[in-house]
């Protein structure tokens, strides 16, 4: 029988650091994961931003089915055996809930990744990428209520990060935060 794919989450603020994170991350790791974000559809064309930023189309429109299939996506990716390392913004309450259970069949290592606001508009002032303002938004919310099996600051090195995070991921113990967020969605409790 085929091992559970494997799923490391790296939840954090828009311009924390995800994304220099999992490339880190995925050149040490000791098996082959896909580095999977929201950027990477946006950056690669297949959404028609430039549409959406002229106006064309209204992204309030079709934000909840490009969330949807994202989600979606990713399980399918999983469900075929493919290790993800998953750079996302639970921007949505319910999202977590939600992915806990989509995402049941996996093994899921959620990691919290802070950085400081000052720092954070800062990046998000020198990406220029980003709408203004959307850094601060997230920093003083994704972050609350949640609980993690690991968290990191982007403070650190990225390299220390890294390393903390494949060590804490190799010696993680059960049942994970998404392992708890699934049975409590269910209205069960861990064994």
């Amino acid at each position: 029988m085929a091992e559970r794919a494997r799923i490391i989450f790296i939840h954090g603020a828009s311009s924390s650091g995800k994304s220099t994170l999992a490339r880190a991350v995925q050149a040490e790791i000791n098996e082959p994961f896909w580095h999977v974000s929201i950027d990477h559809i946006r950056d690669s064309g297949t959404l028609p931003m430039e549409r959406f930023r002229r106006g064309d189309f209204r992204w309030k429109e079709h934000r909840a089915a490009f969330f949807e299939g994202f989600h979606r996506s990713l399980v399918a990716y999983a469900s075929a055996g493919n290790n993800l390392l998953l750079e996302h913004i639970l921007e949505e309450p319910e999202w977590a809930s939600d992915l806990a259970l989509q995402f049941e069949p996996f093994d899921v290592f959620f990691v919290g990744l802070h950085c400081d606001l000052d720092e954070l508009v800062r990046r998000e002032t020198a990406r220029g990428d980003r709408r203004a303002g959307s850094a601060a938004d997230d920093f003083h919310r994704i972050h609350e209520g949640q609980r993690y099996d690991l968290q990191l600051s982007s403070g650190q090195a990225v390299a220390d990060n890294a390393t903390q995070l494949i060590s804490a991921w190799t010696a993680r113990q059960r049942p994970s935060v998404f392992e708890q967020l699934a049975l409590e969605a269910r209205g069960t409790t861990a064994r």
